[in-house]
């Protein structure tokens, strides 16, 4: 990705609740949408899949995880707020898994603090972050259910589901985008029956 029109700020921002706040409000600006709890989930949506992205890449690409605590990793924010991409130098001390936990758990943190959102909301949207992230990176579901198990009971199972011959992810969260004006439920939201949600994503292979 070009990012030269993208700041770099520290990972570490999203702990800053001053920060987090104007992201928050951002994303409010771009949906239309004020109801912060909504919000909260809406925006870790978007930015738990980029903050995953360097451990996870690393890890399944290589076999030797980039570090994946928040000091380690800088993400590149769009002018209107938006987090589109995320690098890491930092090379891994200590075990991945605890590590990882303790990145996902400050994050929700401050993400429930700020917007409360609830931090189950928020700990299901990142193990599908984490299995989106798995999979593009061309590794197994065996791979992503060892991750969320190096991170404990709180990360739920990532899930899969065959369509059309390929792996999907069958989606434990749900982002709330449709409780924005105008806009409606993603193809794979789990707030819709499992037979319409099936024939949706048939219909986007």
């Amino acid at each position: 990705m070009d990012t030269q029109r993208l700041r770099p700020v520290p990972a570490s921002w999203i702990t800053d609740a001053a920060w987090l706040d104007r992201q928050i409000d951002a994303a409010g600006r771009r949906y239309r949408l004020a109801r912060r709890p909504a919000l909260g989930v809406l925006w870790w949506y978007s930015a738990s899949s980029v903050l995953l992205g360097p451990p996870v890449e690393s890890l399944v690409g290589t076999g030797v995880a980039a570090d994946p605590d928040l000091a380690g990793i800088t993400l590149f924010v769009h002018p209107d707020g938006r987090i589109l991409d995320a690098r890491s130098e930092s090379a891994l001390h200590g075990d991945f898994g605890p590590r990882l936990a303790g990145m996902l758990s400050a994050s929700i943190g401050a993400v429930a603090t700020v917007t409360g959102a609830a931090r189950r909301a928020l700990w299901a949207i990142a193990t599908d972050a984490l299995a989106n992230r798995v999979l593009w990176a061309g590794g197994s579901p065996e791979v992503a259910e060892r991750i969320a198990a190096s991170v404990g009971p709180v990360l739920p199972v990532p899930r899969y589901v065959e369509v059309s011959g390929r792996l999907v992810v069958r989606r434990a969260s749900c982002c709330l985008v449709y409780e924005a004006p105008g806009i409606g439920k993603c193809t794979s939201c789990p707030r819709q029956t499992p037979e319409d949600r099936f024939r949706r994503l048939c219909d986007g292979m």
